[in-house]
Protein backbone atom coordinates (compact mmCIF):
# COMPACT_ATOMS: atom_id res chain seq x y z
CA UNK A 1 0.00 0.00 0.00
CA UNK A 2 1.17 3.43 -1.05
CA UNK A 3 2.42 5.65 2.23
CA UNK A 4 -0.10 7.99 1.38
CA UNK A 5 -3.00 5.97 1.10
CA UNK A 6 -1.35 3.81 4.77
CA UNK A 7 -1.67 7.33 6.11
CA UNK A 8 -5.13 8.27 5.16
CA UNK A 9 -6.20 4.41 6.32
CA UNK A 10 -4.14 5.28 9.47
CA UNK A 11 -6.10 8.41 10.22
CA UNK A 12 -9.83 7.00 9.72
CA UNK A 13 -8.87 4.07 11.92
CA UNK A 14 -7.72 6.88 14.68
CA UNK A 15 -11.02 8.46 14.66
CA UNK A 16 -13.28 5.80 14.32
CA UNK A 17 -12.00 2.81 15.78
CA UNK A 18 -10.12 3.76 18.50
CA UNK A 19 -12.13 4.02 21.58
CA UNK A 20 -9.06 5.79 23.38
CA UNK A 21 -8.83 8.42 20.63
CA UNK A 22 -11.80 8.93 21.02
CA UNK A 23 -12.12 9.67 24.84
CA UNK A 24 -8.88 11.34 25.39
CA UNK A 25 -9.87 13.85 22.52
CA UNK A 26 -6.39 12.74 20.73
CA UNK A 27 -6.17 14.28 16.89
CA UNK A 28 -3.28 12.24 14.64
CA UNK A 29 -1.23 13.83 11.70
CA UNK A 30 1.62 12.75 9.92
CA UNK A 31 4.85 14.68 9.10
CA UNK A 32 6.27 14.53 5.39
CA UNK A 33 8.32 11.94 6.46
CA UNK A 34 5.50 9.76 8.05
CA UNK A 35 6.50 10.59 11.76
CA UNK A 36 3.28 10.89 13.55
CA UNK A 37 1.88 13.48 15.96
CA UNK A 38 -0.75 13.55 18.57
CA UNK A 39 -2.16 16.40 19.96
CA UNK A 40 -4.70 15.82 23.30
CA UNK A 41 -6.03 18.95 24.24
CA UNK A 42 -6.26 19.67 27.77
CA UNK A 43 -8.62 18.44 30.36
CA UNK A 44 -8.76 18.64 34.10
CA UNK A 45 -9.69 15.97 34.73
CA UNK A 46 -6.57 13.97 33.61
CA UNK A 47 -4.80 16.40 36.51
CA UNK A 48 -2.92 14.98 39.27
CA UNK A 49 -3.59 16.83 43.04
CA UNK A 50 -0.87 19.06 42.32
CA UNK A 51 -2.74 20.33 39.80
CA UNK A 52 -0.15 19.12 36.86
CA UNK A 53 -0.91 16.18 34.23
CA UNK A 54 -1.04 13.47 35.53
CA UNK A 55 2.32 11.32 34.09
CA UNK A 56 0.53 8.21 32.48
CA UNK A 57 -1.12 10.97 30.23
CA UNK A 58 1.91 11.34 29.07
CA UNK A 59 2.91 7.78 28.23
CA UNK A 60 -0.60 7.77 26.50
CA UNK A 61 0.07 10.60 24.34
CA UNK A 62 3.67 9.14 23.47
CA UNK A 63 2.58 5.79 23.16
CA UNK A 64 0.18 6.81 20.83
CA UNK A 65 3.02 8.71 18.38
CA UNK A 66 5.27 5.26 18.70
CA UNK A 67 2.36 3.14 17.63
CA UNK A 68 1.32 5.10 14.72
CA UNK A 69 4.85 6.07 13.35
CA UNK A 70 5.52 2.05 12.99
CA UNK A 71 2.22 1.64 11.53
CA UNK A 72 2.92 4.22 8.97
CA UNK A 73 6.06 1.99 8.02
CA UNK A 74 3.78 -1.45 7.76
CA UNK A 75 0.99 -2.85 5.94
CA UNK A 76 -2.21 -3.56 6.76
CA UNK A 77 -1.32 -7.39 7.19
CA UNK A 78 1.19 -6.61 10.06
CA UNK A 79 -0.22 -4.11 13.07
CA UNK A 80 2.36 -3.07 15.90
CA UNK A 81 1.78 -3.87 19.27
CA UNK A 82 3.96 -1.95 21.76
CA UNK A 83 6.46 -4.12 22.97
CA UNK A 84 8.24 -1.68 25.42
CA UNK A 85 8.12 1.60 26.30
CA UNK A 86 10.65 3.41 28.34
CA UNK A 87 9.74 6.95 29.51
CA UNK A 88 11.46 10.20 30.88
CA UNK A 89 8.90 12.81 32.41
CA UNK A 90 10.77 16.61 32.17
CA UNK A 91 8.56 19.03 32.96
CA UNK A 92 5.27 19.41 34.58
CA UNK A 93 2.03 20.72 32.58
CA UNK A 94 -0.62 22.81 33.71
CA UNK A 95 -3.66 23.45 32.25
CA UNK A 96 -2.53 23.60 28.24
CA UNK A 97 -2.49 20.37 25.83
CA UNK A 98 0.46 17.90 24.97
CA UNK A 99 1.89 17.01 21.23
CA UNK A 100 3.49 14.31 20.72
CA UNK A 101 5.91 13.67 17.72
CA UNK A 102 7.46 10.35 16.79
CA UNK A 103 10.52 9.29 14.69
CA UNK A 104 11.12 6.29 13.27
CA UNK A 105 14.51 4.90 14.44
CA UNK A 106 14.75 1.40 12.96
CA UNK A 107 12.49 -0.01 10.62
CA UNK A 108 13.20 -4.12 10.75
CA UNK A 109 11.38 -7.00 10.05
CA UNK A 110 10.79 -8.22 13.47
CA UNK A 111 10.52 -5.08 15.69
CA UNK A 112 10.88 -0.99 14.75
CA UNK A 113 12.55 1.45 17.55
CA UNK A 114 10.60 4.59 17.75
CA UNK A 115 11.60 7.80 19.80
CA UNK A 116 8.57 10.25 21.09
CA UNK A 117 9.29 13.67 21.74
CA UNK A 118 6.34 15.11 23.79
CA UNK A 119 6.18 18.97 24.06
CA UNK A 120 3.27 21.57 25.92
CA UNK A 121 1.47 22.57 22.90
CA UNK A 122 1.33 26.27 23.45
CA UNK A 123 5.00 26.79 24.27
CA UNK A 124 7.05 24.25 22.54
CA UNK A 125 8.82 23.80 25.47
CA UNK A 126 9.59 19.61 25.71
CA UNK A 127 8.49 18.01 28.61
CA UNK A 128 8.83 14.48 27.67
CA UNK A 129 11.23 11.80 26.14
CA UNK A 130 10.27 8.16 25.63
CA UNK A 131 11.88 4.94 22.98
CA UNK A 132 9.81 2.28 22.18
CA UNK A 133 9.78 -0.83 20.24
CA UNK A 134 6.79 -1.90 18.00
CA UNK A 135 6.10 -5.80 16.93
CA UNK A 136 4.39 -5.93 13.73
CA UNK A 137 1.27 -8.57 14.99
CA UNK A 138 -0.69 -10.26 12.26
CA UNK A 139 -2.94 -11.21 15.15
CA UNK A 140 -4.11 -7.60 16.07
CA UNK A 141 -4.33 -7.09 12.41
CA UNK A 142 -6.90 -10.02 11.95
CA UNK A 143 -8.62 -8.91 15.07
CA UNK A 144 -9.28 -5.09 13.87
CA UNK A 145 -10.63 -5.90 10.11
CA UNK A 146 -12.91 -9.07 11.71
CA UNK A 147 -13.99 -5.83 14.06
CA UNK A 148 -14.48 -3.46 10.76
CA UNK A 149 -16.87 -6.16 9.33
CA UNK A 150 -18.86 -6.64 12.49
CA UNK A 151 -19.32 -3.21 12.63
CA UNK A 152 -20.64 -3.11 8.85
CA UNK A 153 -22.88 -5.87 9.46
Amino acid sequence: MERAARRETLLQQFRVGSPIARTLGLVLSFTEDDGAVIHMPYNADYDQAAGAIQGGMYGVVMDAAGWCTSAVSRDETALPATAELSMHLLRAVHGVGLRAEGHLLKAGKRQDVVEMFLYNDVTGELVGHATGTFVPSERISSDVRRRRRTARD
